[in-house]
């Protein structure tokens, strides 16, 4: 695991729950972390694709799929410290004692294992994946997603991958202009069999 600090603090812009200069720990999951609070933070980071129509599977899916897809790959967590007496994010719930000192603030999965068929970029030998990229949107904006995007990179890199590739909903520009900043470029288009638009396949040179 490694604890790195944001290129800004977290109180950069209003968000609840993240009003100070906490580090932020990136680390694979645990058998402590609750699942229900991994799959919130997806619907929310989700939301916006489901807003414009679109049925991205970790904008929908259930605790069983969360835990399931976390099973069968490397599934890596952003947290920071809860603060005390904290509500869900989104909501005015009190969090769950079961949930722990750690508020989840993005996931990422490495190298996910299905059962549906790949994109025939996905099987190159030299070529390393990663989906259900989300960072809660109370702290977007201030570096967790790069740090999660780094992390993957450097386990790629580990496993001797020269390229780094994900899918995307095609209809979300927003999010293909975040990725094409990022040095990822269009490789094919592809239809899983649980969603309701094509996807585009972007990789990313490892140098």
């Amino acid at each position: 695991m490694s604890i790195v600090t944001p290129r800004q603090p977290l109180n950069a812009k209003p968000a609840p729950a993240a009003g100070d200069d906490r580090p932020v720990l990136v680390r694979r999951i645990g058998a402590a972390d609750a699942i229900n609070e991994i799959t919130r933070l997806l619907h929310r980071a989700y939301r916006p694709q489901v807003e414009m129509g679109l049925a991205p599977l970790a904008g929908r899916q259930g605790d069983d799929i969360t835990a399931d897809r976390a099973a069968h790959s490397e599934c890596w967590l952003a947290t920071i410290p809860r603060e005390p007496a904290a509500p869900i994010p989104g909501t005015t719930e009190p969090v769950p004692a079961a949930w722990g000192p750690e508020r989840v603030v993005g996931v990422i999965l490495f190298e996910e294992v299905e059962q549906a068929t790949f994109p025939p970029f996905f099987l190159k030998p030299h070529v390393a994946h990663f989906a259900q990229f989300g960072v809660d949107p109370d702290v977007q904006g201030l570096g967790i997603g790069r740090l999660l995007l780094d992390k993957v990179e450097s386990r790629a890199r580990e496993n001797g991958a020269v390229e780094l590739a994900c899918s995307m909903a095609e209809p979300d520009r927003k999010l293909f202009d975040f990725y094409a900043r990022r040095g990822f470029r269009l490789i094919e288009h592809w239809q899983w069999p649980y969603t309701n638009y094509r996807s585009c396949i972007i990789s990313k040179a490892l140098t």
